[in-house]
């Protein structure tokens, strides 16, 4: 009588490798993919902000958030601080994490 052989010959475990490794490379890149654009989409976020401040400049000829004519301009907006118009936003980026207050020009931008 003929004994069966239990187990997988060295073709069968070569394939399997293959298929993983081809798995294992498609998902890496596909999350190199994704991280790409995750990338892209911030360097277009800050490229759409500064032609919105560049446009405003062009536009008003003053720093938004330091435009003293904003409250002419607008019905509603905050009346000119003190400090408006000097050519410098005063305050630190997201008013240092603090909530937005009237009378200060970083939450005015």
């Amino acid at each position: 009588m003929k004994q069966m052989q239990k187990g997988f010959t060295l073709v069968e475990i070569a394939i399997v490798l293959v298929i993983i490794g081809l798995l294992l490379g498609g998902i890496l890149k596909g999350q190199e993919m994704i991280t790409q654009a995750k990338i892209k989409n911030i360097i277009a976020d800050f490229s759409g902000i500064s032609a919105a401040y560049h446009g405003y400049v062009d536009r008003y000829r003053a720093i938004p958030g330091d435009d003293a004519r904003a409250a002419a301009r607008w019905a509603g907006s905050s009346p000119a601080l003190p400090n408006q118009g000097n050519g410098i936003v005063e305050g630190t980026y997201n008013n240092g994490g603090a909530p937005c207050v009237v009378g200060q020009e970083v939450c005015l931008w």
